[in-house]
């Protein structure tokens, strides 16, 4: 093989295991609530929340406003929204070329705060598009 069948070949194997990923990734569900706050976000960086106690690279700022307007923003943005319950709403967003869901938690804090949890399903790194979804739910809310 020279090396243009090896580099088709490696290039077919890459796009294979991110289709079976993507794949994966839409089965499950948001992780829900945890004794009443949205779940740690772990030792991956494909994850922001804005609970206290997140760590620094992971944490976010939570957002002024309510669950009808996040809703309305959350289904601009291109989500769907999955669950919803007192005080809570969960949603996912797929990806359009390898369809990987991210799941989107956010939950009534009181005085007006939403704490929100932005998280990829599988994978390690989300190249920040996790951290972008939750700044543009934030800026469709403040334009509104």
């Amino acid at each position: 093989m020279d090396f243009f069948q090896i580099s088709i070949v490696g290039l077919a194997v890459i796009f294979s295991v991110f289709f079976l990923l993507g794949l994966k990734s839409q089965k499950g569900e948001a992780k829900g609530l945890m004794k009443g706050r949205l779940a740690d976000c772990g030792a991956s960086p494909n994850c922001v929340c804005s609970e206290p106690d997140t760590q620094p690279e992971r944490a976010i700022a939570p957002i002024k406003s309510n669950l009808r307007e996040i809703r309305a923003a959350i289904i601009s943005t291109g989500g769907t929204i999955t669950r919803e319950q007192d005080g809570y709403i969960s949603a996912t967003y797929m990806s359009k070329v390898f369809k990987f869901v991210d799941d989107v938690e956010v939950r009534e804090a009181g005085g007006g705060i939403m704490h929100i949890r932005s998280a990829s399903r599988t994978g390690y790194s989300d190249r920040g598009a996790n951290r972008r979804r939750v700044e543009m739910i934030r800026r469709v809310l403040t334009a509104s």
